[in-house]
């Protein structure tokens, strides 16, 4: 009947690649030398793992084992319609257990950093399995999400395209897939506010894939800028109206227009807090910041000598 790698893994004829993969680390670390010193059983459970393993992890040996049986893989079976008389070359497996381990884990000897030795016996080291027999995660990958002041005011949706290397099904070679990202981003969103999609990044068969962390940044706005919760609105006002008093309009995020009386002098560093009708709370998105308007007194460029008597005049009364 042959040797049956399914059963030696543990799994049944239809196990997908992950379930081979996965079922091979959990046996290959049970069975392996290092946790199991001078137990020949051990050792030949573990070369029979990596056999197995090294035979159903391809998908072309796979293929011909679950026609053909052992006998076929490693005789050989007819090629193509066997008219021809040519013949597949046979699979021998190699004989070495510790290079299946070494480049599943991707390491020399993964025990080496995860396992430590006490008394000649072994037992789980600091951090357990973090050695090279954990794969490493790959550093955070950061991209800016740009928005608008009306886009967190009011809060909105964004699918953001990113372009990843994916691993094929074979578990060895990938390719490039796209794939659309969805944030909602909520009202009062404060630059910085960072996204994480946990592991989105490149594929890899010795890595855990990086976290894509996308962090919010202001658009410039041709009216606002924003403090905190606070927006700023910068009025330009004639001189004349700074001294006697005016009405800035301001039209807001939401479309609507504020009158806003100024009935003090505006000097330099005079500012209006308009309370209110600044940036929601993202905390709280029924709470808003304040507006605060800003002056920027506008100066004649020149004046009659009638009218710097007249402005003379008024002012030294």
């Amino acid at each position: 009947m042959g040797v049956d790698y399914y059963n030696i893994l543990g799994l049944t004829r239809s196990a997908a690649s992950g379930d081979i993969k996965k079922n091979y680390r959990k046996l290959a670390l049970k069975f392996h030398p290092e946790k199991n010193p001078n137990d020949q059983a051990a050792y030949d459970k573990f070369k029979q793992l990596a056999e197995a393993y090294d035979v159903l992890s391809d998908l072309r040996k796979r293929a011909v084992y679950d026609q053909f049986g052992e006998e076929g893989l490693k005789n050989g079976v007819p090629e193509g319609s066997g008219e021809t008389g040519a013949w597949t070359k046979g699979y021998t497996f190699h004989g070495n257990p510790d290079k299946v381990f070494r480049d599943f884990f991707g390491g020399d000897n993964p025990f080496q950093e995860f396992y430590d030795r006490v008394d000649g016996d072994l037992s789980m080291g600091f951090g357990g399995l973090a050695g090279r027999g954990r794969k490493k995660q790959d550093p955070p990958i950061e991209r800016d999400l740009a928005l608008s002041l009306e886009e967190v005011y009011h809060g909105c949706t964004k699918k953001m395209k990113i372009s990843r290397r994916v691993m094929n099904d074979d578990g060895h070679t990938s390719s490039i897939r796209d794939k659309i990202l969805t944030i909602t981003v909520k009202k009062g969103w404060k630059p910085g506010t960072k996204i994480t999609f946990p592991q989105e990044g490149d594929q890899g068969p010795n890595n855990v894939p990086a976290d894509i962390v996308f962090i919010v940044k202001d658009k410039l706005h041709p009216n606002f800028r924003r403090e905190g919760v606070n927006l700023i609105y910068t009025a330009d006002v004639p001189l004349g109206k700074a001294l006697t008093g005016c009405t800035v309009d301001v039209h807001t995020l939401d479309d609507r227009t504020l009158h806003i009386p100024i009935n003090d002098i505006v000097k330099p560093g005079y500012v209006k807090v308009v309370p209110g009708e600044g940036m929601p709370i993202s905390t709280n998105p029924t709470e808003k910041g304040d507006l605060i308007i800003e002056f920027n007194i506008m100066f004649p460029t020149t004046l009659s000598p009638e009218r710097k008597e007249v402005v003379r005049s008024a002012l030294l009364l």
